[in-house]
């Protein structure tokens, strides 16, 4: 059995064997020869043409003739490089058979065709038809015949006709009659028009000369398919409107403006007349628009506006999973239908974008039907270059609501290496390495996930993120005090692309030892001093609790308070024991708020006032707390403190009224009437 090879080998043979016998044998025969005798308006020629097709130059020199043979003798005639030969009156009788066939010769031999056999008086061949009339509304066109000039009588007709452009040319037979009305035609469409037709004898003629004619227009119908271009979704929301071109049939005539209305979320609205400038509509920025409306209008009419209200993220239910079968020339986007049919989905929306590109460019989209789950489109889609497929839903209230995205390339590359690669936090085991990611545009592909490498001997793989445009990633596991350099390449679909590289050096134990340990020794002896401080708070020497109390007078600061200490039960007493004074005796003391006027007293108004005080403070004793076992202060009394108090009421009769009159102790320790007022 023949293997691929040998067949192949056999079959190339076989295909130069045949070129070498058509370019060394006879000639192929030829086509039949199709024989008739030319007509005018002024009548019929006498002489019998032939049509002599030579047809595809052949590889070696080779001449054809058509020949003729009547009942009676035989002739022939070199063919003609018009393809026509002529076989004149002479040559053959007005009424009999005539057998006509084509020979081609050359020099290794010769072949003819199959032979046309014919009566010579039924070759007439009348002129064509004239189409006389044509006119809009209805679309319908008149011809002429000139079966009359050739005094034979009318046969039937065909015509035929087609959109200006078509290749194809549909035919209708339209009998006897002289004239034809298209019905149904495409508004403000041109056609082409050909007719034919036969008289009672003879050939049918060939086809007219085509008549062009333009049908009239209608008022639009249908509406516009208008849409959204947001740029690269979910991220951008800042849309601007846009549309397709309405199909002919729905045009009904040519579009000579759109009528665009912008309803905005703080109630106004906007109407604006925009005119057909480009193919597809204009694009317009719906920047604080909830909702527009758009019309198409020729010059009978308009059609009915489309409503598109904007769009909104979709709600974790509604997403979808996206799948894509993409190459240079076709796009198949997939997705998955929700369990339950949802009763306010009116359709589906699918969109591509090319990443990067201007509005309106590298952009369509297409609208199914709520039960539909596959699109495709057909266009340009270039390699290596990022397109994003997105999924939207309409509701029956026009509402959109956007669903998901994905990223798609008909053919996907080696990615470049990363912008930035370095290490921005280092300590002595471990590192932070930071990356900024290759923009979605020069990716080559979708980058699938990142290595990073210390040497080749450890190689982590990262994930990407679409969505995030730098990346982080933490070495652990190092040894203090090391130089090392680590490297970062993006994979794609077609493979890893360029390494991008960084060194480091990883900090030393020492610095630890020398500089956090003792900062932290540090810190933890103030913690426990301040905790220590605040819990012996009113325990503690006179000194610390002056600390924490600031400017409030205690009479234990006293230095007799003080040496009363060794008659009250206290476990700090030991600490801070001042030197004692003998026999002393504590008094109490009171802050009395002086009024105003009480400045402008009299000495004996004075006195009065020290004498009810001394009652006060002796009332007030009895009330004094008896904890720590201490005596009350009633049954306290400090000769050597009344003795100083009467020496201080002596010196304040002669004192100024901005020095007041105060005792020893309280203008030792308690703060004046002034300093009360003010406070």
């Amino acid at each position: 059995m023949a293997t691929l090879r040998e067949r192949w080998i056999l079959s190339v043979l076989l295909v130069h064997l045949q070129t070498c016998l058509a370019a060394t044998g006879p000639p192929a025969p030829p086509s039949d020869p199709d024989c008739y005798k030319p007509c005018d308006e002024k009548g019929c020629s006498s002489d019998i043409h032939c049509t002599c097709d030579p047809g595809p130059d052949p590889q070696i020199s080779t001449n054809y003739s058509l020949h003729w043979e009547p009942t009676n003798e035989q002739g022939h005639v070199t063919c003609q490089t018009s393809s026509i030969s002529v076989i004149h009156r002479q040559y053959f009788n007005n009424h009999g058979e005539l057998y006509v066939w084509v020979e081609a010769k050359n020099k290794h031999g010769s072949a003819k065709s199959r032979e046309n056999v014919f009566n010579t008086a039924d070759i007439i061949k009348p002129p064509p038809p004239n189409i006389t009339l044509g006119q809009q509304e209805p679309l319908k066109i008149e011809w002429h015949s000139f079966c009359v000039e050739l005094h034979l009588s009318m046969g039937t007709c065909d015509i035929r006709n087609r959109v200006e452009g078509n290749q194809v040319w549909p035919e209708h037979e339209v009998g006897y009659h002289h004239s034809y009305t298209l019905e149904s035609p495409l508004p403000d469409t041109f056609y082409e028009f050909q007719v034919r037709c036969y008289c009672s004898e003879g050939l049918i003629s060939d086809w007219s000369t085509s008549h062009r004619i333009r049908s009239a227009e209608k008022a639009p119908v249908g509406k516009l398919d208008i849409w959204m271009d947001c740029g690269l979704l979910p991220a951008s929301f800042d849309c601007s409107l846009t549309w397709k071109t309405l199909p002919l049939s729905q045009a009904c005539g040519a579009i000579v403006g759109y009528k665009v209305k912008l309803f905005y979320n703080n109630s106004t609205s906007t109407l604006l007349n925009l005119s057909p400038a480009e193919t597809r509509g204009p694009t317009y920025s719906l920047k604080d628009v909830s909702s527009v409306s758009a019309s198409a209008l020729n010059s009978r009419g308009a059609t009915a506006p489309s409503h598109l209200a904007m769009q909104k993220p979709g709600k974790d239910e509604d997403l979808r999973t996206i799948n894509l079968k993409m190459n240079e020339e076709n796009l198949t986007v997939a997705w998955d239908l929700p369990m339950k049919p949802l009763s306010k989905l009116k359709e589906y929306v699918v969109q591509y974008k090319q990443v990067e590109s201007s509005l309106g460019q590298g952009f369509d989209w297409v609208k199914v039907t709520n039960n539909q789950k596959t699109v495709f489109f057909k266009g340009h889609f270039t390699k290596h270059t990022p397109f994003q497929v997105s999924l939207f839903t309409i509701s029956h209230n026009m509402t959109v609501r956007y669903l998901s995205s994905v990223i798609g390339y008909s053919l996907e590359g080696i990615p470049p290496s990363v912008p930035s690669f370095q290490a921005f936090s280092i300590a002595s085991t471990w590192v932070t390495l930071f990356w900024t990611a290759v923009p979605l545009s020069k990716q080559n592909g979708l980058i699938q996930y990142y290595l990073i490498g210390l040497g080749e001997e450890k190689v982590y793989n990262v994930t990407s993120h679409p969505q995030s445009p730098n990346g982080t990633y933490t070495l652990n596991s190092l040894s203090p005090g090391q130089e090392y350099e680590v490297w970062i390449r993006a994979v794609t679909k077609a493979g890893p692309g360029a390494k991008a590289t960084t060194t480091f050096k990883t900090e030393n134990d020492d610095l630890l030892k020398l500089v956090l340990l003792p900062l932290l020794f540090i810190g933890l002896i103030c913690a426990a001093f301040v905790c220590f401080c605040l819990v012996a708070e009113n325990k503690m020497c006179p000194k610390v609790n002056l600390l924490f109390n600031g400017k409030v007078p205690d009479p234990r600061n006293s230095n007799i308070f003080r040496g009363m200490k060794h008659q009250i039960i206290d476990p700090f007493s030991s600490i801070c024991r001042p030197i004692p004074e003998p026999h002393p005796n504590i008094s109490v003391l009171e802050v009395v708020k002086i009024q105003p006027d009480a400045f402008k007293s009299t000495p004996n108004e004075t006195s009065d006032q020290e004498d009810a005080r001394e009652d006060a403070v002796t009332k007030e004793c009895g009330r004094m707390d008896h904890s720590h076992g201490r005596e009350e202060y009633s049954k306290m009394v400090d000769s050597d403190e009344e003795r100083d108090r009467e020496e201080d009421k002596e010196d304040c009769w002669s004192s100024s009224e901005e020095d007041q009159c105060t005792p020893g102790y309280e203008k030792h320790f308690m703060p004046t009437a002034l300093e009360i007022l003010d406070i």
